[in-house]
């Protein structure tokens, strides 16, 4: 199955497109804000002294805070997914964009330790997660892992014993949890060593073994 960026690339650009002054003051407000603070503690007239703009704004452009956290969280799934394209085209084998995948994906999570622990730890744990923007961007990025192991198979690359949906979660999973201990204990990640264990813990084990 051969993978396309075009969609991703669009909505990428899409993103981008200007907003109103008042939102990007109020977006960059918080941004600050989570440097300093945590979410919860975080008012909407803090975000409005800080911003410079009427505190009415923050709820005509994104009905509440949370629905300001979402679209904070949403520009940043955009903008990591879209640079994701340059990483799963071309000829390479499917190993090896699995691990430029997986390295960038750790390198965004460590770069951005913020609103790191905000999506993986913080507003999972809260209703209407899982009908928001985020979630929904959280999912194309699953795809993409997930499309990209369909490749594997269709090309010999990877077994056709497993089914795709359990390698594409040990894949998500394994990330995860080994991200999880540096966000929790600010402690820093070592990108190249986390990337080189956990693609030969999986890429070895799902790789479709030749004939002698």
């Amino acid at each position: 199955m051969a993978i396309h960026t075009e969609e991703i690339k669009t909505k990428s650009l899409e993103a981008d497109r200007s907003d109103p002054p008042g939102k990007i003051k109020i977006a960059g407000a918080l941004k600050t804000l989570l440097e300093e603070k945590d979410f919860n503690s975080i008012t909407t007239a803090e975000i409005a002294r800080t911003s410079g703009v009427n505190e009415a704004l923050i709820y005509r452009y994104f009905n509440d805070k949370r629905g300001l956290l979402h679209h904070l969280l949403s520009e940043y799934l955009r903008e990591s997914e879209s640079q994701m394209g340059s990483y799963i085209e071309g000829d390479e084998r499917v190993a090896e964009k699995m691990r430029r995948i997986i390295w960038h994906t750790f390198n965004t999570y460590n770069r951005n330790r913020i609103f790191a622990k905000i999506l993986l730890i913080e507003v999972r744990n809260f209703h209407g997660y899982f009908e928001s923007e985020t979630y929904r961007l959280a999912k194309e990025y699953s795809h993409i892992v997930l499309n990209l192991i369909k490749e594997g198979i269709e090309n010999g690359e990877i077994r056709d014993d497993i089914a795709p949906w359990y390698i594409m979660q040990m894949v998500l999973g394994g990330v995860e949890h080994l991200i999880l201990p540096s966000l929790i204990f600010d402690k820093e990640l070592d990108v190249d060593s986390a990337t080189d264990h956990l693609c030969e813990i999986l890429m070895d084990g799902v790789a479709k073994k030749r004939v002698q």
